[in-house]
């Protein structure tokens, strides 16, 4: 393991006084490297690879709107405190500490145990989807064919992207308080709170509909009124069941009802090394036609 982190720690040092290469050629370098560390057995590493990682693909969306030479400078001083931040990960990471190692084992099995009891409880069975960044979308259009509320050729990750990042963009007052900002407290080296400008709310949802990004929170409600069901996400921990309704109701005001027709997917902090991932979770009385490859 010592010589993986030795790898990383060279691979992602980007010296301030080395001129960049093509920003196309630096990213698409930057990128393999970060993808070959997903393989890693520290979870850390994982973890914020895959953190970097979605952050330069929303980074390249940002930069397109802009001038090419404000464009190639930004990426330059973006991906030298990203290769910074994932360099100082690898460096304290506790990847040689069988004890760390052993209580990450604990903490994903622990995670699998309470996904798996909600889950029998409620007559469902985990179907794994893809961990490729699409998967809140693949899950949620899995659960949508199931339901026959998508047509089972219309099942797949870029409708149900394309159906939130249209109604995010066109419903700005119900998103724009919970959206990260770029340039205030969630940008790269911030130091103030800033909110998001209307470049950077179109930004996003091009980045939803169009990337690989991540989705979240924003996205399940998006999704739930788009079509205008309940989306329940199962997770280890407390509540076990997170309930979004298209109404607005919360599972506090009685909007969880296992016998309800609903989405329902799960949450998973730790099954996989790329942080967040969502799996569909499937009715246990019959085998679906598998729609996901």
């Amino acid at each position: 393991m010592g010589g993986k982190r030795k790898k990383v720690k060279d691979i992602l040092s980007l010296s301030s006084t080395t001129p960049p290469p093509a920003p196309a050629a630096e990213d698409d370098e930057l990128l393999d490297d970060l993808f070959a560390q997903l393989d890693s057995s520290d979870k850390t590493v994982q973890d914020t690879s895959a953190e970097v990682i979605n952050d330069i693909q929303t980074s390249q969306i940002q930069e397109n709107k802009e001038s090419q030479e404000r464009k190639k400078g930004s990426k330059t001083r973006f991906l030298e405190r990203q290769a910074r931040k994932v360099a100082e990960i690898v460096q304290r990471s506790p990847s040689d500490n069988p004890q760390a190692d052993a209580r990450i084992e604990r903490e994903i099995k622990e995670e699998e145990e309470d996904i798996s009891r909600t889950s029998k409880l409620l007559g469902l069975e985990l179907y794994n989807v893809n961990p490729d960044g699409h998967c809140l979308f693949a899950a949620i259009a899995d659960q949508l064919a199931i339901l026959g509320i998508l047509p089972r050729e219309q099942a797949n990750y870029t409708v149900t992207r394309a159906a939130a990042a249209n109604y995010i963009y066109t419903h700005p007052d119900d998103f724009l308080p919970f959206l990260p900002s770029i340039d205030g407290e969630d940008g790269v080296g911030a130091t103030d709170a800033g909110f998001v400008t209307p470049q950077q709310f179109e930004t996003y949802c091009t980045a939803i509909r169009d990337t690989g990004v991540w989705g979240g929170e924003p996205e399940i409600l998006a999704l739930s009124r788009v079509y205008n069901i309940p989306i329940h996400v199962i997770q280890s921990g407390t509540p076990p069941v997170v309930v979004h309704n298209p109404t607005g109701a919360s599972d506090q005001d009685g909007g969880f009802d296992a016998s309800k027709k609903a989405v329902r997917i799960s949450y998973h902090r730790r099954m996989y090394g790329l942080g967040e991932h969502y799996n569909s979770l499937r009715p246990k009385r019959g085998i679906v036609e598998t729609l996901i490859g």
